[in-house]
């Protein structure tokens, strides 16, 4: 039981990770002038967010919606953005992640 708690908090934190740089180098291609600390935090109020809205909504559609565009209001709010430059960052980031997920899976598997 331990060990899958250990393997949580690994994978939570190489998350983090893969997404800030993610972020910092999404947001700097669209003239962001703001750091990687910027970027570790839209990934740790996105991670937040998505906790909650899941927790209170549960898997699903509107959870997804609802958990997408409080994190496009963070994205705003913290990158000082308008709406539309916030959605085009925010499916970039979205694509992106996703390859990377493909490609850098986080699960255990034989090593």
């Amino acid at each position: 039981m331990a060990a899958v708690s250990i393997w949580a908090v690994i994978s939570f934190v190489i998350g983090l990770i893969v997404s800030t740089i993610i972020i910092y180098v999404v947001t700097k291609i669209f003239g962001g002038k703001e750091g990687i600390k910027a970027a570790f935090s839209t990934a740790v109020i996105g991670a937040i967010i998505y906790s909650v809205v899941y927790y209170l909504l549960g898997n699903g559609l509107l959870a997804g919606i609802v958990g997408g565009i409080a994190w496009l209001l963070s994205l705003r709010w913290i990158y000082k953005i308008g709406w539309l430059k916030a959605i085009v960052i925010g499916v970039i980031i979205w694509i992106i992640t996703s390859i990377v997920g493909v490609l850098l899976p986080t699960a255990p598997g034989p090593l």
